[in-house]
């Protein structure tokens, strides 16, 4: 069921991309369909890196919750990278998925999307990253807030490299996230209606002291005022892509 009330069939909304197909409501997509939807049949390459979740707090449920959802969700982690082509462009691609511990970034999530952004420079391709993540592990502690760093600091390497790095902020795309490497593409793009910030509302509210407009930290209200250089459809976001990914092999 949609925001507007209307009973949704599995099968309308899968082909649909996702989106309600009565009020335009945005569900979030889990890693697979998304790679279906962006890169080309049979030519994705996921990255094997041979890590693990580790538990550095040693908190007594952590485990038991990484084991539960990898059975849940079917995925490893909070994250898939590899290689794949987008209308036959070569392109690094990373995903992010809420459904694995809100798109937390721990210590495997920092380190592949680091090695994710070491092998663009190293095969001279552009990467693109989408963002859904409710930030920093908590989980993980400190180990989770140097992901920030880490990340940051293989995205400088990237463009120092004179390479092309976009991002999609898909929602939501809050925490560390946003305060590292979701907000430092060349390019940032958002889908309609998406949640971006640090911290909540009402933490801002009571720092600042002041009330904050009606949707601040939306895709729409960031495009506004420049932090989001455009907001794209679901169903147009491979196209734009490759439109991007196009101009600038030829602006090189």
């Amino acid at each position: 069921m949609g925001y507007c009330k209307e009973i949704l069939y599995k099968e309308n909304l899968r082909n649909n991309l996702s989106v309600c197909p009565n009020c335009g409501h945005y569900f979030r997509m889990h890693i697979g369909r998304r790679l279906e939807q962006i890169i080309d049949e049979g030519t994705y390459k996921r990255f094997n890196l041979n890590i693990d979740t580790t538990n550095p707090l040693g908190l007594e449920d952590y485990e038991k919750k990484i084991k539960s959802l990898r059975e849940k969700t079917r995925l490893e982690e909070a994250i898939s990278c590899g290689i794949g082509k987008i209308n036959g462009e070569d392109v690094v691609i990373c995903i992010m998925d809420s459904g694995f511990l809100m798109g937390s970034m721990g210590a495997v999530v920092g380190e592949k999307i680091t090695y994710s952004i070491e092998k663009a420079i190293e095969f001279k391709m552009p990467i693109v990253i989408f963002c859904c993540s409710g930030g920093a592990r908590m989980q993980e502690g400190i180990i989770s807030l140097m992901q920030m760093a880490k990340t940051s600091a293989a995205v400088k390497r990237h463009s120092d490299a004179g390479l092309l790095y976009i991002t999609v902020l898909t929602d939501p795309t809050t925490g560390g996230v946003t305060a590292s490497f979701a907000m430092e593409g060349d390019i940032i793009l958002a889908e309609p209606d998406t949640l971006v910030g640090f911290a909540g509302p009402r933490v801002i509210e009571q720092t600042i002291g002041q009330k904050l407009p009606e949707g601040f930290q939306r895709a729409e209200f960031l495009l506004e005022h420049g932090f989001v250089d455009k907001i794209v459809e679901r169903k147009k976001l491979r196209k734009v892509l490759v439109t991007i990914i196009r101009s600038c092999e030829y602006e090189q």
